[in-house]
């Protein structure tokens, strides 16, 4: 068995770059040392909170686990177990609620259930898993785009890596390409922001977390791309890389089924707006059969439907980064590419399957990892 390479402990700094002052963070996942229980650390900075099973629903915290930034500018530091699953929260100007259900269950906040009492309050998060042989973390804009973070990553031999995030206006960037391209379309985009009680933008949702809180959204909008690609691929042959141990398979539609089949591995039947958004529901659900292989071919023609490849190339992934977005006669995950252009390097986690890329192609899931890590910095507020 391989020995570990990180250390048990991690340092995280983080740096309050906003223009507040009252700026709380969080952080929860799972002990990967503890069984995996649930753990969030407590508001001294360091100290490990691994709750019990509370007897009813809804029940409080049985520790403080809000840890106060210092002023702009300041870095405030915070050391971690390994943890898996793992999160940083922030909240400005106001604190989160954090709710244990039996189990325990740990209730995070929640930006699709309005009578979550964190709703209405400003707050992001990125995620985390430091693990015994590595640190990895990204920036997520799956479910919402909110305050900027960014992440900087150094390694004992002195190596970097960044990503820079949005910038500080970079919500209000959002906002304005999604009303614009909804201007454009009239499909829906610019119900994706969500205002405070003062008419402030709180946050842009994604497509999918707007679709749970709003069903009516986006029916209908991906039919007509995806009738010209099962059209296409009953005479051509789709050829996707798994990039895996199954190398490269080849799908046809079958015109008895009308389903996009893989021989010998499975099918694919059209999926619906949700289905493409979510990348987990219809036919990207679940597998009887050859399930690792299916879920492979589910990321990969789903990111090729965010992005709108999947007519325009048959072999996927999409080999060329710059035509994500542009094809699909205009029909394409709009919030995930206004999302990638107002991040400064073009880099963010916007779709559940993001991280798809062709192989030799740059990352664009704006992602940090590291086997040695000794300083990583997660920085609020945009450049």
């Amino acid at each position: 068995m391989a020995s570990a390479t990180t250390d048990p402990t991690l340092n995280i700094s983080l740096v309050n770059r906003t223009s507040f002052r009252n700026v709380n963070a969080y952080v929860t996942g799972l002990a990967i040392n503890n069984g995996y229980r649930f753990v969030l650390i407590q508001a001294d900075g360091h100290t490990p909170y691994y709750p019990e099973s509370p007897n009813s629903t809804g029940a409080s915290l049985a520790a403080n686990c809000s840890i106060p930034l210092g002023p702009p500018g300041s870095s405030t530091s915070v050391t971690i177990p390994r943890i898996a699953g793992g999160r940083i929260w922030f909240c400005i100007n106001d604190t989160l609620t954090f709710l244990l259900n039996p189990g325990p269950g740990l209730v995070e906040p929640s930006v699709s259930n309005p009578a979550d009492l964190n709703y209405g309050k400003n707050w992001g998060f990125c995620e985390f898993t430091f693990n015994d042989f590595q640190l990895f973390a990204n920036i997520s804009y799956v479910d919402f785009v909110s305050i900027p973070i960014a992440l900087n990553l150094s390694n004992a031999s002195g190596g970097k890596q960044s990503v820079t995030g949005i910038p500080k206006d970079g919500l209000q960037r959002v906002c304005e390409g999604l009303v614009a391209q909804n201007a454009k379309d009239g499909k829906g985009w610019d119900r994706l922001i969500v205002r405070g009680k003062d008419g402030s933008i709180l946050r842009a949702l994604s497509p999918n977390t707007a679709m749970v809180m709003d069903g009516s959204l986006f029916q209908g909008y991906y039919d007509a791309y995806v009738n010209a690609i099962w059209e296409r691929y009953k005479t051509d042959s789709l050829y996707v890389d798994t990039q895996a141990q199954w190398g490269t398979l080849t799908a046809k539609v079958d015109p008895i089924t009308n389903l996009l089949t893989f021989s010998s591995i499975g099918a694919f039947s059209k999926p619906s707006a949700r289905d493409i958004f979510s990348c987990s529901t219809g036919p990207f659900a679940g597998y009887p059969i050859n399930t690792e292989a299916m879920g492979n071919l589910t990321a990969r023609l789903a990111a090729a439907l965010n992005r709108s490849t999947l007519l325009e190339d048959n072999l996927q992934p999409g080999r060329t980064a710059a035509a994500y977005y542009t094809g699909g006669g205009g029909v394409t995950n709009h919030y995930s590419r206004v999302v990638h252009a107002v991040n400064g390097d073009g880099r963010g986690y916007a779709f559940p399957y993001d991280d798809v890329g062709a192989s030799g192609s740059s990352d664009l899931a704006g992602a940090v990892w590291d086997g040695n890590p000794s300083v990583f910095e997660v920085v609020l507020g945009g450049y």
